[in-house]
Order: C-alpha cells, then structure tokens, then sequence
C-alpha cells in the first residue's frame, strides 16, 4: 500500500471522488476503495430493464449558487437545463383532490381558498411583508392578523406536519421547533423548488460524470472492497493492510461503524423506493409530487421529467417510503437525526478520529450531518486543498 499509494479515500460518492480528483491533479497517488460494485455513491443512476434512466437510491437534482463547484463539476459532464418543480398532492373537502406547489406559493394560495380569496390573502401578505420573499411559518404564526395567523395554520397542517412525521417517524409535538421555522411560504409566483444560480442534470446521468472524474493516472478505484477489513484505527497508529500508514485517509462511511460501534450505533432514517415501469408516456406530469398527508409513502418521483429522456410508451416511477434505520442487512442510512443526544455520541466518535492526525472524516454519513450534493463537493475541494 504505502511504497504504491499515499493516499487512501474511503467511498466513491460526491465526497470521496471529488477529493480523490483534486489529490491526483496535484501529484498525490490515491487509492479508492469502495464498498458498492458502482462508483456515484447515492447519485448513481442506470437505466432499468425498460431502458428508462433512474436513480437507484431516490432522486438526486443538482443546484447551487456556488460557481466554483458548478465550474468544476461541468469539466466532467455537461448539463440539461432542469428546474424542479414539485407539487403537493392532497384530499380536498369534496371527497376529491387537489394539487398546488411546494414550496407553498401565491399560486398555491388561490389553488387551496379559491381565485378571489387566494389573491386577497396574497396582497395581505406582501403588504405586510414584500413581495418575493420567503417568510417561515413562526414569523406568519406570530403576525397580529388572526387571518395570516390562520393561514400558517393552514401550511403547517396541509404540507409541513404529517409529511414531516412520515420522514422522521415524530409526532407533531416531537418536531423540533427549529424545523417548523424554517418551513417557508414563498410570496412569488415561481414555482420551481429552488432559485440558485445553477441548475441542472447531468446530461448523461450522474455515473459517467464520476466515471469520467475517477478516470485519471494517480487514481486507481476499488469496486467491492469493504475498505474496514483493510483499515484499522483500533490502536494508537493508523494502519492499512496490516502496516502503519502516515499518508491522508479521507474516511466518507459511517464514523461508528470505522470504530465498531464502540460507544453504540448512531440513529439514522432510511428509504424503501417501490419501482414501477408503467405503459404510458406519462404517469403524474411532474418530476416529483409529494403526498403531505394521506398516503404511506412521501412522494412518487418520475424520472424522465428529471431527465429529459424520450421513451414513447413506458414511464419509470419511484414511491418512496421512510422507516427508522436498523442496521440491517441491505439497509441504507440516508438521513442522519440531529438532536443534542445524537450530536454528543457523534462528537465521542469524531474525537476518536481526531486521535490520528491523518483522518479526516468527510461527509453526510462520516460527520453525521445532512449536506445537499454541491456542499459536499465544496468540502471536498476545501480539504484537498489543505492537504
């Protein structure tokens, strides 16, 4: 290991193949290994068996405002132009349903309390608060007006809560809440999801951009390697196949599993995804609908609105449904649960990682924390960079 490499990356995600790419591309000799037989980490994407591309591990849009990191994801791929719009999906008072976009909107106001009440509310609350701008439901439940106060109310119950208690697996009153605060309604009429800069697919899907970022002379990539038989952090001294090791080890995995769940597991939330290849060329009209109160699962994604693939009479769709993690086999943990308990167990973790001065622990999983995709990759070059 160390007379043929001098770095070693644990995982091929977002946070290990962006740090593997920017260590090779100044000298360093990286070795990747990577549990999974496919790089791309949760973004990896593969057509399924009607030829429809899909996300393997739940839909995966790329935004940012950070052009660094846009500029220098587009060396490997290049991009379709997409901006996603999600629509919430609910029963309505006449035993039918009804649909309106989240994040909750003008539009959405005039869908849920008819033409002339929804604009009437609307010009209530740009004039009290301006238009284009994105007020959470605290600041609406703390307004005097006992109709904007209702009105967040309304928010609260029809998109926030019952959604949130599917995902997390709370009750209302066990919501933080922080969270219930930042839950905004958007005094716009833009109805796309996000607003940043740069927006967009991959144009190819998300494994030939990796594929193409793993693809160079000092990097050589592991597939099918569980990388904690070769690492060992039970001593005093890192070591890798058996041999004290001093060069950087950039860990993306679980921090309780590399130390064997010394002081117990960390709480995550994990997805089960039911796919369904449909005959028709369109299931829903939208890359994604949430469904925010009656249903098991939380939303259905359709992937050709994602990825712009033309496939005349078959659609592809994905329901999504959250559970409590449990370690088993074939589980994944995909959120971590922040609270000041779970924080405590993570930081004796990270203080045993802080015992050796060349682990770094990178990622969702590895800093038990949630990072949309373009975060991570700017983690990743800010520590390539020190290194």
């Amino acid at each position: 290991m160390k007379q043929t490499f001098d770095t070693l990356v644990v995982g091929a995600g977002y946070a290990g193949a962006v740090t593997a790419r920017a260590l090779a591309e100044k000298g360093r000799r990286v070795l990747v290994l990577e549990r999974r037989d496919h790089v791309a980490g949760n973004a990896y994407d593969r057509p399924d068996q009607a030829g429809i591309l899909i996300h393997q591990y739940g839909p995966h849009i790329f935004h940012t405002n950070d052009k660094r990191v846009f500029d220098w994801l587009s060396r490997f791929t290049q991009w379709r132009d997409y901006r996603h719009r999600v629509i919430a999906n609910i029963p309505d008072d006449r035993g039918g349903r009804m649909t309106y976009p989240v994040p909750f909107n003008l539009t959405s106001l005039e869908t849920a309390f008819g033409m002339e009440e929804g604009k009437r509310l609307g010009d209530k609350l740009i004039a009290a608060y301006g238009p284009e701008k994105k007020v959470t439901i605290l600041e609406l439940r703390q307004n005097a007006d006992p109709e904007i106060a209702a009105l967040a109310d309304y928010v609260y119950e029809h998109v926030f809560v019952h959604y949130t208690m599917k995902q997390w697996g709370q009750k209302p009153e066990e919501i933080d809440p922080a969270t219930t605060a930042r839950v905004p309604v958007f005094l716009s009429r833009d109805d796309r999801y996000f607003q940043d800069a740069y927006q967009g697919m991959p144009l190819e899907g998300y494994t030939p951009m990796f594929q193409r970022m793993l693809a160079h002379p000092n990097i050589t990539v592991e597939l099918g390697c569980d990388a904690l038989e070769r690492l060992d952090v039970s001593g005093d001294t890192l070591r890798v196949d058996g041999e004290p090791f001093a060069g950087p080890v950039v860990y993306t995995g679980q921090a309780d599993e590399l130390f064997r769940f010394r002081f117990g597991p960390l709480p995550y939330r994990t997805l089960n995804f039911q796919f369904e290849t449909l005959p028709r060329d369109d299931f829903q009209g939208y890359g994604t609908v949430n469904y925010t109160v009656d249903r098991e699962y939380t939303r259905i994604t359709e992937f050709k609105h994602l990825t712009g693939q033309v496939l005349p009479g078959k659609t592809t769709i994905v329901k999504e449904y959250s559970k409590a993690y449990g370690g088993i086999l074939g589980e994944i943990p995909y959120y971590a649960i922040i609270n000041p308990a779970n924080r405590a167990l993570y930081d004796r973790y990270r203080g045993l990682a802080e015992h050796f001065g060349n682990l770094h622990l990178l990622g969702r999983l590895a800093e038990y924390q949630y990072y949309n995709m373009d975060a991570i990759a700017a983690r990743a070059l800010d520590l390539a960079e020190r290194l």
